[in-house]
């Protein structure tokens, strides 16, 4: 995997999170005290207050590389295709900016509003480990398409790391005290679509 990533300008316009279907917002076991529909907007394009999801320029995909944001509705959904059996990377910074980082470690999980048409990982990337495939990582499940919301928990034994990508040389506890990006990440030909992302506890800062 590719060691730079390169960032995108943000699109200017009003942001409203798009109003989609959402499947699983009240099944059993969501966890106490999160609100599957909480959002927030920034004054240029974002999903939840993230303005910047990255097509990395890593692996075959559609778009190639820049901003995967699009307009739904009066909102934003951020797209990607990745095409070819090779490893494809799309990235989130959490603070809006690659110099940033979040303290997570108090944060139980985040919910994520999402289809996807075969499974994936996101990787938890700190700012002092950031580049390589040797990161912690846990399972995004294929949706077949449809657009599910469905909470990731934080809790150390959900997360782990694939020996074709390398074992990370850090702990997980140092990565979530020092995040700076959700990095997705797949091998296989996917079609995505990302309409939230909420995490427990952390709110981005719009740039």
């Amino acid at each position: 995997m590719a060691k730079t990533l390169a960032a995108s300008a943000c699109v200017l316009a009003v942001s409203l999170l798009g109003q989609g279907t959402v499947a699983n917002a009240s099944a059993p076991g969501v966890p106490h005290g999160h609100s599957p529909q909480l959002n927030w907007t920034c004054a240029s394009a974002s999903i939840d207050g993230y303005q910047q999801w990255i097509a990395s320029g890593e692996g075959t995909t559609i778009p190639a590389n820049g901003s995967m944001l699009v307009r739904r509705g009066r909102g934003y959904e951020a797209k990607i295709q990745f095409v070819n059996a090779e490893w494809h990377v799309a990235v989130v910074w959490l603070g809006n900016q690659f110099e940033a980082q979040a303290d997570l470690s108090r944060s139980g999980g985040f919910w994520l509003t999402y289809s996807a048409t075969d499974d994936l990982y996101v990787q938890l990337r700190p700012a002092s480990h950031w580049s390589g495939g040797d990161k912690w990582l846990t399972k995004i499940p294929s949706t077949g398409g449809a657009v599910v919301d469905k909470y990731f928990s934080f809790a150390p034994d959900q997360w782990t790391w694939l020996p074709e990508l390398g074992q990370p040389s850090y702990s997980f506890a140092s990565a979530i005290a020092e995040a700076r990006g959700l990095v997705f990440v797949g091998k296989t030909p996917n079609k995505l679509d990302f309409r939230s992302l909420r995490i427990d506890g952390y709110r981005p800062p719009c740039k």
